[in-house]
């Protein structure tokens, strides 16, 4: 992975709960995950009626306590005028509800995100596993055992969705402390992914589209389990670099600032090509979906870690879909249901 032209300005991150100021009136701050990448930024933005928080971290006492001491320093008791986040992830949107609730804040989310989100919310607070799902992994060749784990583990992370919202759109234009933000609206990692760009004080939120060290997931899921996300990344990538210059400081959800905006898409756009061939070179002979990630992953993967193994498996897809709608690869399904990809 080529970072070395990437330019990291801070030398040091804040701790859980401290802000780090990256402009005037901006501030960067962290918040604990129980999973890798273990943190999640989040930014404050000084505004005429209060705060303007991007992302919220995720449901939990810790972080919501975290939060609101961040808010009650920095809001100088104007609290929290606007709670906005890129997309619909439980780390980005899962103290959303409390937020509201407790400040009377506004909430804004892109429509795709905020309804997908409702329509998942009701399945999550359910002791089932849909049925869809745990077919979609048999037919990637999960044995009957990590489908057993995952189904035990569905549902932990509950988000608390406000009731209605405000819908952030493309090119919408957000004014918040005497500066114009844009909303920029890329796709693939999630639905209707929101970024906000400042052009007069180059600063770029970009949420988890573009991130520095690591690349974003990208899966298909049981939901819709023909989709393509993999196409809607790679060009939303390009239509970041053509819409957003490379001098920009770059605020990521996971992961330090950076500058080298280009530089990163350009470098994330050679990574995926060389995992896509990689990809079609493994399926000289055919393979099910749990036999690629040899291809695409430099570590060796188990069923005993579920969240890992469902975002593996759902970016495996992702990566055989695109392969599909080329023409590069055929599928064929077996008398058990379980799906087999080969190289044209």
């Amino acid at each position: 992975m080529n970072l070395v032209n990437l330019t990291y300005p801070f030398a040091e991150t804040p701790g859980y709960g401290e802000a780090v100021e990256v402009a005037p009136g901006v501030y960067w701050s962290r918040l604990p995950l129980p999973f890798k990448p273990n943190h999640i930024n989040v930014w404050l933005l000084e505004g005429d009626e209060g705060l303007a928080v991007v992302d919220t971290g995720m449901r939990g006492a810790e972080a919501e306590q975290l939060l609101a001491g961040l808010v009650d320093v920095l809001g100088d008791g104007a609290g929290l005028s606007r709670v906005m986040v890129t997309h619909m992830h439980p780390d980005h949107v899962g103290q959303a509800g409390q937020l509201v609730a407790r400040w009377g804040a506004q909430f804004w989310m892109t429509r795709l995100e905020y309804l997908t989100c409702r329509a998942l919310s009701p399945q999550s607070l359910s002791q089932d596993m849909p049925l869809a799902i745990a077919r979609f992994f048999s037919q990637a060749g999960w044995s009957p055992g990590g489908i057993e784990k995952y189904q035990a583990h569905y549902g932990s992370r509950i988000v608390s969705l406000p009731d209605s919202y405000r819908r952030l759109e493309d090119g919408q234009i957000h004014r918040i402390g005497g500066y114009e933000w844009r909303v920029i609206v890329g796709r693939g990692h999630s639905p209707e992914h929101a970024c906000f760009y400042c052009k007069d004080r180059k600063l770029l939120i970009s949420g988890d589209q573009v991130l520095p060290r690591i690349s974003s997931n990208v899966s298909v899921s049981a939901m819709e389990p023909t989709a393509n996300p993999m196409a809607d990344w790679i060009n939303s990538l390009q239509m970041l670099k053509a819409n957003v210059p490379e001098d920009v400081l770059v605020l990521p959800a996971h992961g330090e600032c950076f500058r080298g905006l280009h530089t990163r898409i350009d470098t994330l756009l050679e990574e995926q090509e060389r995992s896509f061939d990689a990809l079609h070179e493994l399926l000289a002979v055919p393979k099910k979906v749990v036999d690629v990630f040899p291809a695409l992953f430099n570590r060796t993967l188990s069923e005993d870690i579920t969240h890992v193994y469902s975002l593996a498996t759902g970016e495996a897809v992702a990566c055989l879909n695109y392969l599909l709608a080329l023409g590069r690869i055929s599928q064929s399904v077996d008398e058990e249901g379980i799906s087999w990809y080969q190289a044209k």
